[in-house]
């Protein structure tokens, strides 16, 4: 009898260390896609300030061409 219950606890253990692995793999993979993300939009700031300055520095050339 305690040898069955022993079993029963040791399978018991076992699928709670098989879930804690898959809940840890699935947190991974969705931190991964955070990153990714912010990678994404980290690109996307990076070229709308880039546009942003070339539009200032063609502003600011058009100003100083209208003064002359």
């Amino acid at each position: 009898m305690t040898r069955f219950i022993f079993l029963i606890a040791a399978a018991a253990l076992a699928g709670c260390g098989v879930e804690t692995a898959s809940t840890a793999a699935t947190a991974a993979a969705l931190k991964k896609q955070e990153v990714e993300q912010a990678k994404k939009t980290l690109e996307q700031t990076q070229q709308k300030i880039g546009q942003a300055m070339e539009q200032v520095q063609q502003s600011q050339q058009s100003r100083e061409a209208s003064e002359k």
